[in-house]
């Protein structure tokens, strides 16, 4: 069976009956589950929370992966109705990168390469290249994760450049050292 609507249009009784029934419609999709939380206009404040917990008793390792596959819905909806401070913010991220790291580790995946981080987004409206899938590492890449145990592909190729041609210049002194006595 397939739902046939879309859930941001559903209330909070169809909220309900569908969370409860999700294995019989094919067309089921938490993350957009989740991002209609948001989205969804008919609901109050106190409706949107009681559906977010509602999901979360029974999609709960779903939404802790969406801190990696989509954190920016995650953030939404983990805080949904609280006023956050900049510095608030700031700690949330921190977090988010801290825990997508632990996830990356411990379900042993050595990609980034999926999720909000398998397409193009660089924040135009107008761009060209918006939702195309991307190799990762490229130009188009961007809103990729990162972390501070990154290194630098760019950086370490100038290190090794460097140091080639210093091992040159020292090749090239110590000639003109014997040529000059």
């Amino acid at each position: 069976m397939k739902i046939g609507q879309k859930f941001n249009s559903l209330t909070l009784k169809e909220y309900f009956f569908y969370i409860d029934h999700y294995k019989k419609y094919t067309d089921f999709n938490t993350l957009g589950l989740y991002r209609s939380i948001i989205e969804n206009e008919k609901l109050t404040l106190e409706e949107k929370i009681s559906v977010r917990n509602y999901a979360n008793q029974i999609f709960q390792k779903t939404f802790d992966f969406l801190q990696l596959k989509d954190p920016k819905t995650f953030v939404e909806v983990s805080y949904l109705g609280e006023e956050l401070s900049k510095g608030d913010e700031e700690k949330i991220w921190n977090e988010i990168r801290k825990s997508q790291q632990k996830i990356l580790t411990d379900k042993k995946i050595k990609h980034r390469n999926f999720g909000d981080y398998s397409k193009h987004n660089c924040g135009y409206e107008d761009c060209v290249y918006n939702g195309l899938m991307i190799q990762q590492g490229s130009r188009l890449a961007e809103g990729q994760i990162h972390f501070d145990s990154d290194r630098s592909k760019y950086s370490t190729k100038e290190k090794s450049e460097k140091r080639k041609l210093d091992r040159k210049n020292v090749k090239n002194i110590i000639k003109k050292d014997f040529e000059s006595e």
